[in-house]
């Protein structure tokens, strides 16, 4: 008894671990709630090289316009009359043009960061993130968040990148410190232009290795989100349920839609012609109205204990029985409740309602 009380405590445990992928339905529930894959490191990332990547073509604009700010501000600026006007133009005129000379870069940065967002998940669209949750501000979930895995992994990735950036840097200047010695012996101009291609340098290397980390990242945050959304076995059953309904009720429902339907079909009995049999296993009720049909129709077909009430109901109204297994057989094949009698074999049923018209000494096509 206890062995089997054990067994069943773990078939139950076993049907509670989470060890199966998740449905598309809980898929896209946790998606209605923000809860996707993603990277925060890649957005970051993408933006540093975007920008440094612009900054090596439009440096060099970026300094000539630059220069040119600063000189209309001595040559220009200086020999104006200080005055409430001249000073909103001249501070309009400086942040037009410190705008334009910014906008591709924020431009880039923009652009850079909607593609790193749109791919990873694409176009979404939530506000359940922003919604007031009490468990938020629950000090014990805060600490254990803090001590979580999670937390682990996230100061380790920071300390790496602290030391990737950090080692990058240093290998860069350790192989420059020879120049950088002799900088003070250099033109202004050329020590600008030297710093200015170091720092380049510096940025563009570093953004290619914040990438490279930043897509691990992306790889390691999908297979934490797809571990996070994993679903037991009985919770499959339970979203089963939920979605295309309980089985039992289900069943209940389907045999009362049959009862429903075997009820309508047995109230079509009594308007029959006549009820063809096989004669035991086989029933079939032909109706036939010249006026309002262009063939025979069957009206009721049963087999077993369906084609003995179907006999019975016959019985009660009056409704002739006729013998012919082959016919019985083919009708109830062949043709649906409702259906007309097809060609082949109407012959073989028109001779029957001949016959059962002809005993209720009735003209062959009236009632």
């Amino acid at each position: 008894m206890q062995h089997k009380l054990r067994l069943a405590l773990d078939l139950q445990l076993f049907s509670q671990e989470k060890t199966e992928p998740a449905t598309p339905r809980r898929r896209q529930e946790s998606r209605k709630k923000g809860q996707v894959a993603k990277s925060s490191e890649l957005p970051g990332a993408l933006v540093m090289l975007g920008g440094f990547g612009l900054l090596a073509f439009y440096g060099g604009i970026m300094g000539e316009t630059l220069v040119e700010v600063f000189v209309s501000g001595f040559e220009e600026f200086m020999l104006w009359d200080v005055t409430a006007e001249n000073v909103q133009s001249m501070f309009s005129s400086l942040m037009l043009k410190g705008l334009l000379l910014m906008a591709p870069i924020f431009g880039i940065g923009m652009l850079m960061a909607l593609v790193a967002s749109y791919g990873q998940i694409g176009y979404l669209f939530t506000l359940d993130p922003l919604k007031m949750k009490f468990e938020k501000i629950n000090p014990i979930k805060g600490v254990k968040q803090i001590f979580s895995m999670r937390a682990v992994v996230e100061f380790l990735k920071s300390m790496l990148k602290v030391t990737i950036i950090g080692a990058i840097a240093f290998s860069i200047l350790w192989g420059e410190q020879g120049k950088l010695m002799r900088l003070s012996s250099m033109p202004l101009e050329s020590v600008f232009q030297y710093i200015a291609s170091l720092v380049m340098r510096l940025g563009l290397f570093s953004a290619g290795a914040l990438l490279i980390l930043a897509l691990f990242d992306y790889a390691y945050q999908k297979w934490e989100f797809e571990k996070s959304i994993r679903m037991s076995k009985q919770d499959i059953k339970d979203e089963y349920k939920k979605t295309e309904g309980d089985p039992l009720i289900k069943s209940k429902i389907r045999e009362r839609q049959r009862k429903m339907a075997m009820q309508r079909m047995m109230q079509e009995v009594p308007k029959a012609d006549v009820v063809i049999t096989n004669p035991t296993h086989y029933a079939v009720a032909i109706r036939y109205d010249g006026a309002e049909m262009e063939a025979p129709k069957v009206i009721a077909k049963g087999v077993d204990d369906v084609a003995q009430r179907i006999k019975q109901k016959a019985k009660e109204h009056d409704v002739p029985l006729m013998e012919n297994k082959p016919l019985a057989r083919a009708l109830y094949a062949q043709v649906e409740i409702g259906e007309s009698i097809p060609q082949e074999l109407f012959h073989a049923v028109a001779e029957v309602l001949a016959f059962v018209y002809k005993a209720k000494g009735m003209k062959a096509g009236k009632r």
